[in-house]
């Protein structure tokens, strides 16, 4: 009887932790579904400033993306 015991809360425990688990997979796929949609959307913004800057002074635009940044050195 302890040993059907045992073997029942052990099996409670693991059934306990999948469910954990798996509630946990489908947050971060919920989180990466929402960073995948903010990307798209700062991409979409970003390649309208860049047609904006474009259209504006195309020269100048050039001469920024030549110059590197001096953060990223």
């Amino acid at each position: 009887m302890i040993l059907a015991a045992f073997r029942t809360n052990t099996a409670r425990v693991w059934k306990e932790e999948a469910e954990a688990q798996k509630a946990r997979a489908e947050r971060l796929e919920n989180d990466l579904k929402e960073i995948k949609l903010r990307l798209t959307h700062i991409e979409r913004d970003n390649a309208r400033l860049v047609q904006l800057l474009t259209s504006l002074d195309p020269a100048s635009l050039a001469l920024i993306r030549r110059t590197p940044n001096p953060t990223e050195e």
